[in-house]
């Protein structure tokens, strides 16, 4: 009998081993068919050992998408229903592979090995806490120069003439260019990999800041600062997936929560820094010293290697292929569709999950609320301890230690709040925690951040109320942004799945937006109505967001039936899971058949007869098992 591959290149006249011994590459090639024997037996019993190639590819680093794991991230634990949403939806909506895997040998699917060197999840522990480090300290730097600006106001009002609403222009259009470079890096990313957008990123950024500090006119710095964080953003959309690629489930949310103590703290310490750096060596400085961080981040970069799993097996696909001169190697995450479509179709999705998703509008609201009014801080700060109490710009950025101190206390604390998401109630099918759960920590935070910003308008002023105590409420207001942040981005994670991605890069567009128009209206706000009136209307209109956590830990099952995308992909899932029981039958009657007329049973002679049965059962089962794999792939991709 004929072995598959002899059927599909008859006049091929190398064996499939042959490609493998050619190849002049240093680390283990994966799924190599010089593992197949030359027998076409062998060759059956080999695949029938090995996962379907089709099925190989979801269990790699399908997770590495940045906001497609947090619910991972935070719960420590991976949910089925998503994982087989994942599997009907990704190839077939995405477009990033070549035609059906049926297509192409199977034998030649360039996949990840268990122990394979160039899985990122392999390298050495010591590299891979590098990686984290790096990223982390890069973000630290992309954040910490978004609002060190805010401590430089006064020095650029007097150097420009300007109101300090319009000087206030530079932190805005900062947070504009961030939120448009996150919705383009992302989708770069996934077509040319992290480490060379980084790299090209942070260059490009760095060297923007140059005309930012020799600047003549506020005019030329708000338009190059816009530029600079658009380059920057890839840091911010893509270092979480980034942490993901490198760590395993057991040792993930610790990876996740010590990468978060610099990103965000970086808006507390931006002032902090800032202001010392204004009051001692002018405005001026405040862009080179930033440079100079940005300088090291880059070399500690060029020392870091691609960690985008779809990208490493491309490359490694390319050259399996140049080196052994055989066009049947090929990758799962080849592409199909254009780059421009593939940048297109990612960049689109966001705007319409939107302006179409009933989660959304109210996430995109309260998130957007919270965030706008944590960058306003930065406004309002200094008007309350510099001009009201007198303190120095060095010495009023301290006052974000009470900030700083909450965010902390945040991450000290997800082993807490992981355990009271994992005791809440479970879906009976799958048995994964309900996106629900992390409702009860949303609580928790929309409750927290209220009490910090009414307690610190309260306090700020007159100066007869001790100092500490207006600082001392930041704390509780730190812990409430942070809590939001992080666990609405993990039940947008857990409600979307494979569409996490989108649904939070839209919530990051809105969300930046309301943090780069609301410092534009605080100098007259609190000017106004009082840095004490000011700060509790804000904090009022943060109350009435309460009920926003409460109604999706109430009825939040209730509001995702009503999602169209949610809709979709459990009607993709259950019509993906029909095409399997479908075929699982009908190769298991076809197996059936074959056993009964001696086709695949090999019964040794010495075995009684009794025992003939389970032989052939045995028989049909790995059949079945082999057979099923291959179908469920083929409906998988025509879905």
């Amino acid at each position: 009998m004929d072995s598959d591959e002899e059927k599909r290149h008859p006049h091929n006249p190398l064996p499939p081993s042959t490609p493998a011994r050619r190849s002049s590459s240093p680390a283990p090639i994966p799924s190599s068919p010089s593992s197949t024997s030359s027998t076409s037996t062998d060759r059956d019993s080999t695949t029938s050992r090995r996962r379907p190639a089709s099925l190989v590819a979801p269990s790699l680093h399908e997770d590495a998408y940045p906001y497609e794991v947090i619910s991972r991230v935070i719960t420590g634990e991976s949910s089925p229903e998503a994982e087989a949403a994942r599997e009907a939806l990704t190839y077939t909506r995405t477009a990033t592979s070549v035609g059906s895997a049926a297509s192409r040998p199977a034998d030649f699917e360039v996949t990840f090995e268990p122990n394979d060197p160039e899985d990122p999840r392999n390298w050495p522990l010591w590299y891979r806490a590098y990686s984290l480090v790096i990223l982390s300290y890069s973000c630290w730097v992309v954040v910490l120069y978004s609002t060190s600006y805010t401590s430089t106001i006064p020095g650029l009002i007097v150097e420009f003439g300007v109101s300090s609403p319009v000087a206030t222009l530079g932190l805005t259009t900062y947070l504009l260019g961030l939120a448009t470079g996150s919705l383009i890096a992302a989708p770069l990313s996934e077509l040319y990999g992290r480490h060379r957008i980084y790299l090209i990123s942070m260059t490009v950024s760095t060297i923007l800041i140059i005309p930012s500090g020799l600047a003549t006119s506020l005019t030329q710095m708000i338009v190059v600062r816009y530029f600079g964080a658009l380059f920057a953003a890839s840091y911010v959309a893509n270092s979480p997936g980034s942490i993901v690629d490198v760590t395993t489930d057991e040792y993930r949310a610790l990876a996740m929560s010590l990468w978060s103590i610099a990103p965000l703290n970086g808006p507390v310490t931006g002032p902090m820094i800032g202001g010392f750096v204004f009051q001692y060596l002018g405005w001026r400085w405040n862009n080179w010293i930033v440079m100079i961080l940005a300088g090291a981040a880059i070399l500690g970069m060029a020392f870091c290697r691609e960690t985008y799993a779809p990208e490493i097996l491309r490359r490694k696909a390319a050259r399996l292929r140049k080196e052994t001169d055989d066009d049947r190697w090929w990758s799962r995450y080849d592409q199909r569709q254009s780059k421009w479509q593939l940048l297109l179709q990612n960049m689109s999705r966001p705007f319409v999950m939107s302006f179409t998703e009933p989660i959304l509008w109210f996430f995109n609201a309260w998130i957007s609320l919270v965030y706008g009014i944590l960058y306003l801080c930065f406004v309002a700060y200094p008007i309350v301890f510099s001009q009201g109490r007198g303190w120095g710009p060095g010495i009023s950025g301290l006052a974000f230690v009470g900030i700083g101190i909450g965010t902390v206390l945040t991450i000290i604390g997800e082993p807490v709040f992981r355990r009271i998401i994992n005791s809440r109630p479970r879906d009976p099918e799958t048995g994964a925690v309900l996106p629900e759960a992390s409702a009860v920590v949303l609580i928790i935070g929309a409750v927290l951040t209220p009490i910090g910003q009414l307690g610190f308008s309260w306090t700020c002023l007159p100066t007869s109320i001790h100092w500490a105590v207006p600082i001392a409420f930041g704390i509780p207001f730190g812990m409430g942004n942070s809590l939001c942040f992080i666990y609405g981005s993990n039940y947008l994670a857990t409600s979307y799945s494979i569409y996490a991605a989108s649904a939070l890069a839209g919530n990051t567009v809105v969300r930046s937006i309301f943090g780069a128009v609301l410092p534009l209206a605080g100098p007259s706000m609190y000017e106004k109505m009082t840095p004490q009136w000011a700060g509790t209307l804000l904090g009022l209109l943060e109350l009435a967001m309460v009920p926003i956590p409460v109604i999706f830990w109430k009825y939040g099952e209730r509001i995702r039936q009503r999602s169209p995308v949610i809709t979709q992909m459990r009607e993709e899932k259950e019509r993906a899971e029909r095409k399997k029981e479908r075929h699982l039958a009908r190769m298991r009657r076809r197996a059936e058949r074959e056993a009964m007329g001696g086709k695949r049973v090999a019964v040794d002679e010495d075995v009684p007869a009794e025992d003939d049965s389970h032989i052939g059962r045995e028989s049909v089962e790995r059949d079945v098992e082999k057979e099923a794999g291959r179908g469920v792939s083929d409906g998988i991709e025509k879905s």
